[in-house]
């Protein structure tokens, strides 16, 4: 039988997972990511690549895919971007080879997510998916036909570092750990959600329990809410005057608010580019996501698919 073989390096936790020849997760587990100790992650992902052979000992992948939340240098050499900054500058694929003794194939793990939800998931047939990552960060990935398309420069989707769009010229100006301010991650994340509830009430809340506060009718919350759905919604209007997709499909912490796909939907029309004047409907579909957190685990194994 053949099987696939997945692992997500996430910033807080790392995923396995075996997809049988039925896409069918016969395995799966995680573990929490040593996000500060670049020795102690691979050996972590080793651990889950040896966990899987012992409960799977027909496991024949000499092949693993694994999705990161940054990307690899053009030559494949070391890693670039990444929001686990101790990856940034590491030789992962060359290491994580002499480690696994398999072939490795890294993608963002935007990428990852949006070719799992384009393959099997919430998109599955559609031509052109930008899968988002609304979470800790704000990650963007595009799979074209069912595959993920990294670009010449491994940039393809790195929709949360662009500027954050239609910006009122008396908003808080938000320094990015990538040396710029105001893009759009710093704009729509849960930390960013976070920040602002702190700011306005000096009580500290996670993006959860901020939306949790907004269902008990907690004025803050709500208000907060209605800010984040509208810029939001600025920021896909970019992405679907840019790449115009089929279908846009949401993962992370936040997509699990369901008031997220029947409110963006009804503003972002109003920033697509449209020179009529007149109303326009948006063909773009706004969708959650099938897989929930294995959703990028299981993209990763796509990876692996040379069909």
């Amino acid at each position: 039988m053949k099987y696939k073989l997945g692992i997500d390096l996430g910033g807080t936790k790392t995923s396995v997972v075996v997809l049988d020849q039925n896409n069918q997760a016969v395995y799966n587990k995680r573990l929490p990511t040593p996000a500060s100790n670049y020795a102690e992650i691979l050996k972590t992902i080793k651990l889950l690549v040896n966990h899987a052979q012992q409960a799977i000992p027909a496991l024949d992948a000499q092949t693993i895919g694994v999705g990161i939340p940054g990307a690899l240098q053009q030559d494949n050499s070391t890693v670039k971007n990444a929001n686990t900054q101790i990856l940034i500058g590491k030789t992962l694929k060359t290491d994580l080879e002499t480690i696994l003794q398999r072939n490795v194939i890294i993608a963002n793990d935007a990428n990852c997510f949006a070719t799992s939800e384009a393959t099997d998931g919430s998109a599955k047939g559609h031509a052109l998916v930008f899968g988002v990552i609304l979470g800790t960060g704000v990650g963007g990935g595009i799979a074209v036909m069912g595959k993920p398309w990294a670009g010449p420069n491994r940039l393809a989707g790195e929709w949360g570092h662009n500027p954050f769009p239609f910006h009122d010229a008396e908003a808080k100006h938000r320094p990015c750990y990538c040396g710029k301010s105001d893009c759009i991650e710093k704009i729509i994340s849960g930390p960013a959600l976070s920040q602002e509830y702190f700011e306005q009430t000096r009580k500290h809340k996670s993006a959860k329990q901020i939306a949790d506060a907004m269902a008990a009718g907690d004025p803050t919350a709500i208000r907060l809410f209605n800010d984040f759905y509208l810029n939001l919604a600025k920021a896909l209007s970019t992405v679907i005057n840019l790449l115009d997709p089929n279908v846009i499909v949401l993962g992370g912490g936040l997509s699990n608010i369901a008031e997220i796909y029947h409110e963006v939907p009804k503003l972002w029309g109003a920033y697509v580019f449209n020179a009529t004047g007149k109303k326009t409907n948006i063909a773009t579909k706004l969708v959650k996501n099938k897989w929930g957190d294995d959703s990028g685990v299981r993209g990763a194994a796509w990876l692996t698919d040379t069909k």
